[in-house]
């Protein structure tokens, strides 16, 4: 049973920074592709970010590259998205999730599909 546990949203003006931690727990951590999906009220989940097992490759959804990074600590069994430049429209719930495959890349990630997902941290941006 794997267990992802979101922490560091809050409030941020627009143009600061907030920092997204996923602790994970109840398999070989290191061994799975894991990213963020993010969703605002009223639309649908939107793929933010993921990062290769080995933390290797990394792919970002085009309305956070160049602001959001995806990094992992494997002996922690951490991932973390530093969010900068923070814009209104970032404001919404953030989810980790993590491959239910071993050793894929992170690209599968965007589908959304055969992924195990944490309960979300809110992040609310103000102008």
């Amino acid at each position: 049973q794997v267990q992802l546990v979101e922490s560091g949203g809050g409030v941020a003006q627009a143009g600061g920074s907030l920092r997204l931690t996923c602790a994970a727990s109840g398999r070989a951590f290191g061994d799975y592709a894991t990213g963020w999906y993010r969703q605002a009220p009223g639309k649908e989940r939107e793929f933010i970010a993921a990062i290769s097992g080995l933390g290797g490759s990394t792919v970002y959804a085009d309305s956070v590259k160049g602001r959001f990074t995806i990094s992992r600590d494997n002996a922690k069994n951490a991932v973390h998205l530093q969010m900068n430049n923070l814009k209104p429209e970032d404001t919404a719930n953030y989810y980790c999730v993590v491959d239910s495959y071993r050793s894929r890349s992170a690209l599968v990630l965007r589908s959304g599909r055969d992924i195990y997902w944490g309960q979300g941290t809110q992040v609310t941006v103000s102008s």
